[in-house]
């Protein structure tokens, strides 16, 4: 792909909000886990949950979109002059000319465990009067309510593969920038913790009762978060300039919730991301690194194939949690932040490396020269993304 500028970017998550907020929480290795309670859940977990969703009101003329997802989409847009950027870029290309592309995986599902629960309680055959499917649980909800927000017309499409949603938005917009669809592209985002992911993830044996311990000997399991980011992408990049300067994706098939053990489908996905970029140009790997044991080894095998054992990298789920169809957006923004700030975070809640992993995870922050940031998502059913970030030549 050609380099796209990466013009404006934001990042919300229970690490904190905005993008100076998340590099503070990355120096200080401040977690934004918690041990406690989501809604009434039962499970014993750590969670990454936003603070303040609650109180989020929506414009209202867009109260129709109100749920928990979108209420975490308007914290993520006004946070660092976002909107304001966009509104630039729209008078500049004019508003069908910006594409919108966000990548969730449950959307609004919660607005409907709430609406179901209610239907429960008044023993009723139909939904409550105020549940409105399509502009709440509906996977399109969130990528149309960020296209009215902005006060957008361009094509517009939501993204659903599982934790590669909001990666492979960049690849699509990508291809509709080449294609002539648009002139610049809104990518982003978001997915809000629910009943149905908890327990879900839960039920495959995947959460952990303890903090999540990325590519630690001893790890168990995951930590949930919820989380929203959104970049504005635009053609040819000034020299200097942040850019996306390659996606790559690829899809094993291999399993509906187990990694391909030989990580061939996520080597590739590097590969295809690196494309003409020299391998030495990567100065740190963001890992996709749930720390459930399976995802972790596969993603070491991918990593040393193609890299070796010498690049710095680490996962930053230690900080955010897993936030599904939000951790490509999130881990983005926070490869941005380290070709920004030179600052390589260290595998937080990490003590002891598993030593059958043989990349160099990064037990110690260090600061460091940075050129390319990799930044890899993998999800359920083998879909496979990584991106390349780095400054236009």
């Amino acid at each position: 792909m050609k380099p796209l500028a990466v013009t404006a970017y934001t990042v919300t998550s229970a690490a904190g909000h905005g993008r100076a907020a998340h590099l503070d929480a990355l120096r200080a290795e401040r977690t934004g886990l918690a041990s406690q309670a989501f809604e009434d859940a039962t499970l014993p977990c750590w969670i990454g949950a936003v603070a303040r969703l609650e109180s989020v009101a929506l414009p209202r003329a867009l109260a129709a979109f109100d749920c928990r997802n979108n209420r975490l989409a308007e914290l993520t847009l006004a946070a660092d002059g976002f909107l304001e950027a966009v509104a630039r870029a729209r008078a500049r290309y004019g508003a069908a000319r910006i594409g919108v592309f966000v990548g969730t995986s449950t959307s609004g599902v919660r607005q409907t465990e709430v609406a179901y629960r209610e239907r429960r309680a008044a023993a009723s055959a139909a939904l409550p009067d105020w549940f409105d499917y399509r502009t709440t649980q509906s996977t399109y909800s969130i990528a149309d309510y960020t296209r009215a927000r902005l006060g957008l017309d361009g094509v517009t499409a939501a993204i659903s593969a599982a934790c590669a949603s909001s990666a492979k938005v960049f690849a699509s917009a990508a291809r509709s920038i080449e294609c002539g669809f648009c002139d610049a592209a809104v990518v982003g985002g978001v997915d809000s913790l629910c009943l149905t992911t908890l327990y879900g993830f839960n039920a495959l044996q995947l959460v952990s009762a303890d903090i999540c311990r990325p590519a630690d000997a001893e790890r168990k399991g995951l930590s949930l978060g919820e989380a929203g980011g959104y970049a504005l992408l635009e053609r040819d990049p000034a020299g200097g300039a942040f850019a996306c300067l390659g996606a790559g994706e690829s899809s094993d098939a291999h399993h509906m919730s187990q990694p391909r053990p030989d990580g061939a489908g996520a080597a590739l996905a590097m590969r295809r991301a690196l494309g003409a970029h020299a391998l030495e140009r990567v100065s740190y790997i963001n890992l996709h690194g749930t720390a459930t044991p399976a995802n972790d080894s596969a993603e070491d095998t991918a990593v040393t194939a193609v890299f070796g054992t010498t690049v710095p990298c680490s996962s930053t789920k230690g900080w955010t949690g897993h936030t599904l169809g939000a951790a490509g957006i999130v881990e983005a923004a926070i490869s941005l932040l380290v070709l920004e700030s030179g600052f390589l975070p260290r595998s937080l809640n990490t003590r002891t490396k598993d030593p059958k992993l043989t990349a160099d995870v990064l037990l110690a922050s260090r600061t460091a020269t940075v050129d390319c940031v990799l930044s890899n998502s993998f999800g359920f059913g083998g879909t496979n993304c990584a991106l390349l970030f780095g400054r236009a030549p």
